[in-house]
């Protein structure tokens, strides 16, 4: 883990003041590796609270001054600052998100020498959208014409690996619904997540989502059998019974399964599909509700350990029947829910003999649900080069799991 200050305070960012409430600071940095031909764009909004600061903001918005035995030790789990708003009116979240979403598609179809009217499709994982057609309205204040495709993905901090598995992986076309994979290939694609975490947790009493969470938005290009091509992959469900981290949905869920699947996929038209993962809901009115992060540990690791060996195991086989037995996993891109869950389960993966380098690049924004990989992916870029094998491993309330392996570049 490599320390870092504040994401403002970095060299080469752009830092703006969205003029929303009495003005809120935004920055984004953008990041292109012209040998891949892929780029993208991420960044936060708010005010940057490192962990000392934060127990007032946590204070505040408990209520309650927050005692010295329910104050996390943030940094040991990776995260030494994020970025929260004020309260604001309902109508300025909604511009608010909408101006920066809108951005950060311009910026992120830019840095891959795309006009947002050359978009195809915009595959968006968000945990609480501050609207329901969200995607709709940041595709157009970004300029991204209608006919483009545009999926939501509600699968908490998985939604984003979920999008990029969806617009990769033919295999997880469900019958009587478009195979998103299929529809894209060789299309431009705009890939990522967008969450404005400090409104979704701004109500909660929860001492530990308001510790750990923060905004963050992560945008990447994609051009599926092209720049991303597909090697192996699924998705896995196992629903938290328990509401080890219990998520309140503020999206449509009809609460039935699907063929045997908690995540209900709605097409709108042919333009706009939500896919979104039923959630154990807190029993109160609140957002979130955490079990306090060993639950999250327990919750996550055993199962993602599952998940990423079963994969491993394909892509080993795969490499195999191409004659590329050597051929590694260059790097993993893995969802940063906190630094002591990556770290077990590299250590569990270790013992059975699984090993690839999983960086731990996210000390700057805190947990950022289904931005973080993306944000990731965005600052491993530079050293990624064409050819390479990545592994993408995103997991989420629900509980959801997405883990993929492809191959980089043209």
């Amino acid at each position: 883990m490599t320390e870092s200050h504040s994401f403002f305070e970095r060299p080469n960012i752009n830092r703006e003041t969205i003029q929303v409430g009495a003005g809120i600071p935004f920055a984004f940095e953008s990041i292109t590796n012209s040998e891949l031909g892929i780029g993208g764009a991420y960044g936060t909004w708010g005010e940057s609270y490192d962990n000392i600061r934060l127990r007032e903001l946590v204070s505040h918005r408990r209520g309650e001054f927050l005692k010295d035995e329910d104050v996390m030790n943030l940094s040991e789990l990776g995260f030494l600052s994020r970025h929260h708003i004020p309260d604001l009116a309902d109508s300025d979240h909604l511009e608010l998100e909408v101006q920066v979403g809108a951005r950060m598609l311009m910026e992120a179809a830019r840095a891959n020498g795309w006009k947002p009217a050359d978009v195809d499709a915009v595959l968006i994982g968000n945990s609480g959208p501050v609207s329901g057609d969200y995607v709709s309205l940041i595709c157009d204040r970004a300029g991204i014409r209608s006919a483009a495709l545009k999926v939501s993905v509600h699968k908490a901090c998985d939604g984003s690996v979920g999008s990029l598995n969806l617009a990769l992986n033919p295999r997880l076309g469900r019958r009587g619904h478009m195979n998103i994979a299929e529809e894209l290939i060789g299309k431009k694609v705009l890939i990522g997540g967008i969450e404005g975490l400090s409104r979704f947790t701004c109500h909660s009493h929860d001492k530990y989502a308001l510790q750990l969470f923060g905004n963050a938005a992560g945008i990447i290009g994609v051009v599926p059998g092209r720049t991303f091509k597909f090697l192996v992959g699924k998705d896995h469900e196992a629903f938290d019974d328990e509401g080890v981290l219990a998520v309140h949905m503020y999206y449509p869920h009809s609460r039935q399964e699907e063929d045997g699947s908690k995540v209900e996929i709605t097409e709108t038209d042919s333009t706009h599909i939500r896919v979104a993962g039923l959630m154990h809901e807190p029993e109160h009115d609140g957002p979130i509700a955490m079990a306090g992060p060993m639950g999250m540990v327990k919750l996550f690791v055993r199962t993602g350990v599952k998940v990423v060996t079963e994969v491993f195991n394909e892509y080993a086989e795969l490499m195999n029947k191409l004659g590329t037995p050597e051929k590694k996993i260059s790097v993993g891109i893995v969802h940063h829910a906190n630094y002591k869950i990556n770290q077990l389960k590299a250590k569990q993966l270790h013992s059975i003999g699984i090993e690839f380098p999983m960086p731990w690049l996210v000390s700057d924004f805190g947990n950022v649900s289904a931005a973080s990989n993306m944000i990731v992916f965005l600052r491993q870029l530079s050293k990624i080069k064409a050819g390479d094998n990545i592994l993408f491993d995103g997991f989420g309330a629900g509980t959801y799991y997405d883990v993929l392996a492809v191959t980089i570049g043209t």
